[in-house]
């Protein structure tokens, strides 16, 4: 006879993958509300506000994050048992800012590193593979290091 406490079957293979396609559609959600929050505030205090880029990004960046934040906290993990507050919020904002970073990385790696200087170029690296590596970054560190969804 067993002396641990009863603790719920691990889950089935399916179930695992309904959950995983869930959270996926959920961070996708806030993601792209995020992604126009960053978009339409940044135009903002780009044109009418008329703030310097860097800083009118760096807000927008923040505004994003704030709604990605909410959404997942809300929406997506509202089911994980996360404490929430500065903490959990700095530590999703740290993951974000990995994922910048990653975008980042690959534009310069394809722009400066492999000299691929035209406008495609830079949009591809960036926008395109950039932004699937940073997404692919975002999950995992939002899931496990934010929400921590550890699966058994």
């Amino acid at each position: 006879m067993s002396t641990r406490a009863s603790a719920s079957p691990p889950a089935s293979a399916s179930t695992r993958a309904w959950t995983t396609r869930q959270e996926l559609l959920g961070f996708a959600t806030a993601g792209l509300l995020a992604y126009a929050t960053d978009l339409a505030l940044f135009t903002c205090l780009r044109g009418p506000a008329a703030l310097d880029p860097l800083t009118a990004k760096a807000l927008s960046f923040l505004a994003g994050c704030s709604v990605a934040y909410a959404g997942n906290a809300l929406g997506t993990y509202r089911h994980t048992p996360h404490r929430g507050g500065p903490r959990t919020y700095a530590t999703f904002l740290a993951v974000n800012l990995a994922g910048a970073l990653v975008q980042l990385a690959c534009l310069t790696v394809s722009h400066y590193g492999l000299g691929l200087t035209s406008q495609t170029a830079d949009t591809v690296s960036g926008a395109g593979v950039g932004m699937a590596l940073a997404t692919v970054l975002r999950f995992w560190g939002t899931r496990t290091l934010v929400f921590r969804t550890f699966r058994t």
